[in-house]
Order: structure tokens, then C-alpha cells, then sequence
């Protein structure tokens, strides 16, 4: 991944493919509003900005903080070397699932701003054309069985290789109009060893976020046999 000094405080990371193209004004949402290529935004922990460029779609997001502290300290982090900020590390990560083929996004590039000991970061990521998370498909719908098992061999699929996933919940699982999966948000994840009991971890962390939205929402088409069809397609337990 190339380095490149645009500010004294500043830097970006890219990936090869983009080295040339990418400045500064990309990872400014206000830029993307001003030529008219915003084209919506979603809301999380943070907001996360789609744009286009070129007849492509990106997204961009600011790392932002979570939890009490996040009430308090909302974009900064401590700061010691470029390449342990969180964005390197999603970026570095992407990198090295991409080259297992696992389904992920295609990583663009980072910027990371240095203020003394602290820093403030963002990613640039491709989108996954024509995808909805998982949350926004069961408000509209049930999934098969089939495709539950699917969820669950990709997420085999992933923990054969070593990926722990600090967030696994239905808003990171991505399902597309031809039917294939995808896995999002990779912040603070992780390769360990593969198969390890701990990645187990990530399966709990996922049904924990089913059986919250089933009772947040008026319509959500989910059901607690449907995690049995989900284990089966991960290969822990049988079905009839």
C-alpha cells in the first residue's frame, strides 16, 4: 500500500489501483455534494456517505466512537504509528481477505489525520452494487431455508480462514440482488487461528442482534428455527 504526505499532518493510504486518482477532496463528503455525485447516506455509529465517480460507487466513512466515551471524544484516537490506526489496520485486512477470495468489499483508500498524540481517520471502500443488509431484507421478507444455510457457510467460510469479526450483526451481512452474500465492517477485526473456539464468539454476537430486532421491530421476518438451518449451513448441528 503506497504513503502518500498530502498535508504536514496528513496522509493517505492507497491501494495500488487508485494511487493516482485519489486526493484529499475525496474523503470530504461536502466535495462529493458539490458536484452533485452524493448520492445518499446511511446512519450508524456514524454516517457513511455513497458517492460516484466515473460511473463507480464508493462509500466513505469517518471512524467514529462508540459507547460512553464516544459521547465524549466522538473521531479521536490515540495515535503512535501509522501503520496501528484503525483505519490501516481495516484497510491492510481488507487487502488480505480479498486475496483468500473471501467475499468482502474492495478496498479504496484511507486518510488519517495527526493532531499531537491523537489522530482522526476515514476509509473509502467500493459498494456492493444492488445489495441490502440483512436487516433491511427481513423487515421485507422471510429468508429460505436454503439461504439461511448459505448465511451460515459464509460465516464457515470466513472463521476457516481465520477472521474473527468484532461486530458480527445483521446490519454487516449483505445480501445482493443475485443472491450472494458479503460481509462488511471490518474495524477492529482480525485474522487468528483458524477455526479457533473463539470465533464461535461471533455466532453469539449475531443472534444476540436477531433476537433484538425481532423485538424492536413491528415486522421482522425471522424466527428462532430459522438460527437451527443457519447452524446447519456453519456445520454444527443437524437438521431434519
Amino acid at each position: 500500500m503506497k504513503k502518500i504526505q498530502v498535508a504536514d499532518d496528513t496522509w493517505l493510504i492507497c491501494t495500488k489501483k487508485y494511487r493516482s486518482l485519489i486526493t484529499k477532496d475525496w474523503f470530504d463528503e461536502s466535495y462529493w455534494k458539490d458536484t452533485d455525485a452524493l448520492q445518499g447516506q446511511s446512519l450508524g455509529r456514524g454516517t457513511a456517505y455513497f458517492f460516484n465517480h466515473k460511473k463507480k460507487s464508493y462509500i466513505l466513512r469517518h471512524y467514529r466512537r462508540g459507547g460512553l466515551v464516544g459521547k465524549l471524544v466522538k473521531r479521536s484516537y490515540f495515535f503512535t504509528q501509522l501503520k496501528k490506526t484503525r483505519a490501516y489496520q481495516e484497510l491492510k485486512l481488507l487487502k488480505e481477505l480479498r486475496k483468500y477470495k473471501l467475499p468482502v468489499p474492495k478496498p479504496v483508500a484511507v486518510m488519517v489525520t495527526v493532531n499531537g498524540n491523537s489522530y482522526q481517520a476515514s476509509i473509502i471502500m467500493r459498494t456492493i452494487k444492488n445489495a441490502d443488509d440483512l436487516f433491511t431484507v427481513l423487515q421485507k421478507r422471510s429468508l429460505t431455508q436454503d439461504e439461511w444455510q448459505q448465511v451460515g457457510a459464509m460465516i464457515r467460510h470466513f472463521h476457516n480462514n481465520g477472521l474473527y469479526h468484532s461486530d458480527l450483526n445483521i446490519h454487516n451481512i449483505m445480501l445482493n440482488a443475485k443472491g450472494k452474500l458479503w460481509l462488511i465492517d471490518f474495524d477492529k477485526c482480525y485474522l487468528m487461528e483458524p477455526n479457533s473456539k473463539k470465533l464461535e464468539h461471533n455466532l453469539e454476537r449475531l443472534l444476540r442482534s436477531l433476537r433484538k430486532e425481532q423485538e424492536k421491530q413491528s415486522e421482522f421476518h425471522w424466527q428462532e428455527q430459522d438460527w437451527a438451518q443457519l447452524l446447519f449451513g456453519y456445520g454444527v448441528i443437524e437438521t431434519d
